[in-house]
C-alpha cells in the first residue's frame, strides 16, 4: 500500500521525493538490463564447446579501465544532481521561521499541536488545502519517524532534536500517515491521517477544537463523566473544562470527533470504544493503556460520555 501511494503525489513536496525515486528506479532498471545483456552474451558466446579455442584473456587494457571508472561516476553525479533538487523541493529552508503544527511521537500515538491557535488533537491533523505547512518535528521518548508518502517526505522524531518538514496537499481528501521506524511492540499501530480541507472548513474546525465540550448533568452521559474523574482517566489524559492537563495519553478533549482509535489500530465507532475501554489489549496487546476491569455497565456510561466529547 505504501508503495502505491508513494507513487500517487499530492503535493510538490512529495512529488520531489516520487520522482527520485522514479529517476533511480529506471537508472538501476537500465543497469540490470545491461548487466543482464552482458551476461547472457558471455554465456552463448563463450560456452565450451569441443572445438572451441581457448578464451582469449585481456590484461591492462586502459580502455575499458577507464569506461568502468568514468561510467559510474557519471552515473552518481547524475543521481546526486536529482537527489540535490529534490532536498530543494521538500526540505524547509533553514531560518527562524514558526513552524504552523507541532508534531510529537509517543509510544504507540501522535500528538500534533496548533501554535497559532493553541490546538492540541491526537492521530488526526487538519490542513487547509494547497498551502504548504512548516511541520515541527520531536519525539517524547525514543526515535520515530513521521511520513505521509502521499504529502511529505519521512522525517526522523528524535528525542531532544527538533526536526522540520514541509507538508501540504493540492487536493481535499484523507491521506493515511504512519510513523516508518522500528519504535517498540506496537509499532505497526502507530498511524495518523491528515484531513486536507477547504480553508473555511479548517478554520471551522480549528475554532471547534478551541470549545469546552458540554457537561452533561445528568443520565449514562454524566455517569460516564463521573468515572473519568473516579478512574484516574486524567492522570494520563487531558478534557478541556476538567482538572489535570496530563499527556501522557491522546488529549480526549475531542474524541467523538476523530475517525480513528488507539493509534489507528480500530475506526471510531461506539462498538469499538467499548472494546478499547473494556479490554484494551483486544485491539492493541501491547499498548500503555490499562485494563480496569470495568463492568460492562461503566464501559456503557464512559462512552456515552466520551460521545458527548466533539
Amino acid at each position: 500500500m505504501t508503495g502505491v501511494v508513494t507513487l500517487n503525489p499530492f503535493s510538490p513536496q512529495a512529488a520531489a521525493i516520487s520522482h527520485l525515486f522514479i529517476a533511480i528506479l529506471i537508472i538501476l532498471g537500465g543497469i540490470f538490463l545491461l548487466v543482464t545483456a552482458l551476461v547472457i552474451v558471455a554465456i552463448i558466446r563463450y560456452r565450451d564447446r569441443p572445438d572451441a579455442p581457448e578464451a582469449r584473456q585481456v590484461f591492462g587494457s586502459h580502455r575499458l579501465e577507464i569506461a568502468w571508472t568514468v561510467a559510474p561516476i557519471l552515473l552518481l553525479a547524475l543521481i546526486a544532481v536529482f537527489m540535490i533538487r529534490a532536498i530543494e523541493a521538500s526540505d524547509p529552508p533553514v531560518g527562524d521561521e514558526h513552524p504552523d503544527i507541532r508534531v510529537t511521537g509517543h509510544q504507540w500515538w501522535w500528538e500534533a499541536q496548533y501554535p497559532s491557535s493553541g490546538a492540541l488533537v491526537a492521530n488526526e491533523i487538519h490542513i487547509p488545502v494547497g498551502k504548504s505547512l512548516l511541520v515541527e518535528v520531536d519525539s517524547a521518548d525514543v526515535i520515530h519517524d513521521f511520513w505521509v508518502p502521499e504529502l511529505a517526505r519521512k522525517i526522523d522524531a528524535i528525542p531532544g532534536h527538533v526536526n522540520h518538514v514541509w507538508i501540504r496537499a493540492d487536493r481535499p481528501g484523507v491521506y493515511q500517515g504512519v510513523c516508518a521506524e522500528f519504535c517498540g511492540a506496537e509499532h505497526t499501530w502507530m498511524r495518523l491521517i491528515v484531513v486536507a480541507e477547504p480553508q473555511a472548513d479548517f478554520d471551522a474546525w480549528q475554532s471547534a477544537q478551541l470549545t469546552n465540550p458540554p457537561t452533561p448533568k445528568e443520565g449514562m452521559e454524566a455517569r460516564g463523566l463521573q468515572l473519568v474523574k473516579d478512574q484516574t482517566c486524567l492522570n494520563c489524559h487531558a478534557i478541556s473544562g476538567l482538572p489535570g492537563h496530563k499527556n501522557i495519553g491522546p488529549d480526549l478533549t475531542h474524541i467523538a470527533g476523530r475517525q480513528i482509535l488507539a493509534g489507528g489500530a480500530a475506526s471510531n465507532t461506539p462498538e469499538n470504544l467499548f472494546r478499547w475501554l473494556k479490554d484494551p489489549a483486544s485491539i492493541k496487546p501491547e499498548s500503555h493503556m490499562p485494563n480496569f476491569q470495568l463492568s460492562d455497565d461503566s464501559v456503557h456510561a464512559l462512552v456515552a460520555y466520551m460521545e458527548t466529547l466533539k
